[in-house]
């Protein structure tokens, strides 16, 4: 007996244990317990089994009690995915297990016995129950009950309507469900079209959400050094067991031959939204050979690619589109939304470049634009005409050769400002000024070099002269945002007039439009008092050009450098509201560039000199101090300044809560992580709930 607890005292620093607990978060002094007790068999016969079964379905939510068994078994013949389980009742039974007899029918008395213990279990424990059980001639043994992993999708499904039931409050149901469950709800799927197209090569049981697409590895290992030259991987075994976890995680998807929906793979995908398909035993793994055969025929090797659809449990040979889901049509996620609505106490806008992404964001929940970027339109598709544009205004030499220039690219800043104006229909709309270093823009081309130098009318050896003035040693330190505008007033000229006559022009339609002026890059007040002196004389040219009396907007900065967080309260006296921008503030002051830091980061990480990725988590004990004083100090002199951040910080949970607490209005993220935003708020509003004013 002293040797089993002491090997389960021991397991907890093993290698897998490790990296599992790195992976979930979990702190490694916590350390493990070990429960001493009796034994009991379901391997002594036929009048015997085991079993592990759910109070709900934990792969879609349902209220159906979910489970598995096996006849003359041990608990881990279940797990492990050796051998296939049979199904508790008739809810519970799949493809693969469809012959076998349920519990319900083989035990009747014991079925009955078991389903009224799980319901009062669930009733006590206010929460989905994972059920281990034992039955050893006959008697009904219970062997343990926690809290049942599950996916997002059954994470928001099983909230809502324990909320509906009266089993949980709002307070309850908001809790329960982790911000990153969402993102499973908005995981993309294989594109239906194509799915009707290709035919499929192998059918498993749907153990995770989604679909997936990668290139084939048959060990854990493979899968972690594959993934770590960025190929992405699906993990292809017989069965997985706690050795495998790190390649689990590394990898897009897993798919084994073996197991039911309470096998090792199943479970660990589950927890971590994983796409995931098992006991898929229409194909046959020859590890040796790297490769495995389908019921067709068809061999799939090391290296080839395969696409997996979680949800339906289908497996397809090749690359195949993914598409996004529509959340409108799942109520669950409409419900949790309301009650998240009426208890955050942040606003949570979107970073968008697009009316497009405006459009996206507006259907997530947005309530505004966080952060608009002028410069996308130079970008992609029909950026050819602006671009060109903007490419000679950036050589030219005289200020005569700039206004001719930016008279031509009025037309396009207008038309982006106002398309997304539009969209927003009112809701603030934060317009940040060129910020790109401009070299960022000059063409290499020698097509592009000539027919630049033919409009301009000057020689090729006269343009490569002023692309080479261009040149900075440290662009991103240089020449860019407010100091463009300084050295250039007619840019800013350009930009605010577009903004203004864009929304004056939309306010006489009937619409609404509030677009936010920010100063990018700014480090004193002098600067804001400089572009503030333009956007007051441009402000009273439209309003006379077009007969208003009044442009509803504010003018304020972006506070992306550590000078700028600690002189706010000066900063204060010109701007209007304030915007994080959480990414180069970062940058400058831990000194670390955001494209190189992975030659390093991941040692740092390692070995815990830092606890988390500082561009992912908001650093709370350096740039958060600098954010919370910038913060404070903002509002000694204006007390109703408007404060958000427009970073990738954003749409991170832990930072969202930090903004929460330091009394930020707003924070901004990318669209497709609103949701996760407005759930964190709402989160964050539950832990500390702030003072009503």
């Amino acid at each position: 007996m002293w040797g089993g607890v002491g090997a389960v005292f021991a397991s907890w620093n093993g290698k897998r244990a490790i990296e599992y607990r790195r992976i979930e978060k979990i702190p490694h002094e916590w350390g493990t317990a070990v429960n001493v007790q009796a034994m009991v068999f379901g391997n002594m016969g036929d009048d015997c089994c085991t079993g592990v079964a759910f109070t709900r379905n934990p792969g879609n939510g349902e209220n159906h009690f979910y489970g598995e068994y096996l006849v003359n078994a041990q608990g881990e013949d279940v797990v492990a995915g050796i051998r296939t389980p049979a199904p508790v009742n008739q809810y519970s039974k799949n493809a693969q297990s469809e012959q076998f007899v349920s519990l319900e029918k083989l035990m009747p008395a014991q079925y009955k016995e078991l389903f009224t213990i799980q319901r009062r279990l669930e009733k006590h424990y206010k929460d989905m129950q994972d059920i281990e059980f034992t039955i050893e001639k006959g008697k009904l043994y219970m062997l343990q009950c926690r809290i049942g992993k599950r996916n997002g999708v059954a994470a928001v499904r099983m909230a809502t309507e324990m909320h509906k039931e009266k089993l949980i409050d709002a307070k309850t149901a908001i809790m329960r469900v982790g911000p990153n469950q969402l993102v499973e709800l908005l995981l993309p799927m294989l594109d239906p079209k194509a799915e009707l197209l290709a035919p499929v090569i192998a059918k498993g049981l749907p153990a995770g959400p989604g679909g997936a697409k990668g290139r084939v590895v048959f060990s854990s290992a493979d899968a972690v050094a594959w993934a770590a030259k960025g190929e992405k991987v699906i993990l292809v075994r017989e069965e997985t067991s706690p050795e495998d976890v790190d390649g689990m995680h590394k990898a897009q998807a897993i798919l084994t031959t073996k197991g039911g929906m309470t096998s090792h793979a199943a479970l660990v995908a589950r927890g971590w939204g994983k796409c995931c398909i098992v006991g898929c035993s229409d194909i046959e793994i020859h590890s040796e050979a790297k490769n495995f055969h389908s019921n067709n025929g068809l061999v799939i090797k090391e290296g080839d690619w395969i696409s997996l659809n979680g949800t339906k449990g289908t497996v397809y040979e090749g690359s195949m589109a993914l598409v996004d889901i529509d959340i409108d049509k799942n109520q669950s996620y409409k419900d949790l939304m309301k009650l998240v609505d009426k208890t955050k106490q942040i606003g949570v806008r979107a970073n968008a470049e697009t009316p497009r992404d405006a459009t996206t964001a507006v259907k997530f929940g947005a309530e505004g634009i966080g952060l608009f970027r002028t410069e996308h339109m130079f970008y992609g598709e029909g950026s050819e005409a602006p671009l060109f544009q903007l490419r000679k205004m950036i050589v030219s030499k005289t200020e005569k050769e700039r206004r001719e220039a930016l008279n031509g690219l009025f037309k396009y800043v207008k038309k982006d400002v106002k398309d997304t104006l539009s969209v927003m229909n009112g809701h603030p709309v934060t317009i940040r000024l060129l910020d790109p270093p401009l070299h960022e823009f000059v063409p290499h081309d020698k097509e592009k070099l000539k027919q630049l130098s033919k409009e301009l009318g000057i020689s090729m050896g006269m343009l490569n002269r002023r692309v080479l003035a261009l040149h900075e040693n440290n662009p991103m330190l240089g020449h860019r945002g407010v100091r463009l505008g300084i050295s250039y007033p007619e840019i800013t000229e350009m930009q605010v007039r577009a903004i203004f006559e864009a929304a004056a022009e939309l306010n006489k339609a009937g619409k609404k439009a509030f677009p936010e002026i920010m100063v990018p890059v700014t480090v004193i007040s002098h600067e804001l008092r400089h572009q503030k002196e333009i956007v007051d004389r441009v402000y009273k040219e439209v309003c006379e050009k077009l007969g208003v009396k009044k442009i509803p907007y504010l003018y304020g900065t972006m506070i992306e450098t550590p000078r700028a967080a600690l002189r706010a309260d000066f900063m204060a006296n010109v701007a209007d509201f304030f915007s994080f921008g959480t990414n180069d503030l970062t940058q400058m002051s831990f000194g670390f560039s955001r494209d190189d830091i992975g030659g390093f980061l991941p040692k740092y990480l390692d070995l815990k000199i830092l606890p988390d990725d500082p561009f992912q988590t908001i650093d709370q004990e350096g740039i958060g101090q600098l954010i919370k004083a910038g913060t404070e100090r903002g509002r000694v002199t204006k007390p109703n300044l408007k404060v958000g951040i427009c970073g990738e910080h954003g749409g991170d949970p832990e930072s969202v809560k930090f903004c929460h607490r330091i009394g930020m209005n707003y924070v901004s993220c990318s669209p497709f992580r609103v949701p996760i935003a407005r759930l964190a708020a709402a989160q964050a509003a539950l832990e500390t709930p702030r003072k009503k004013k």
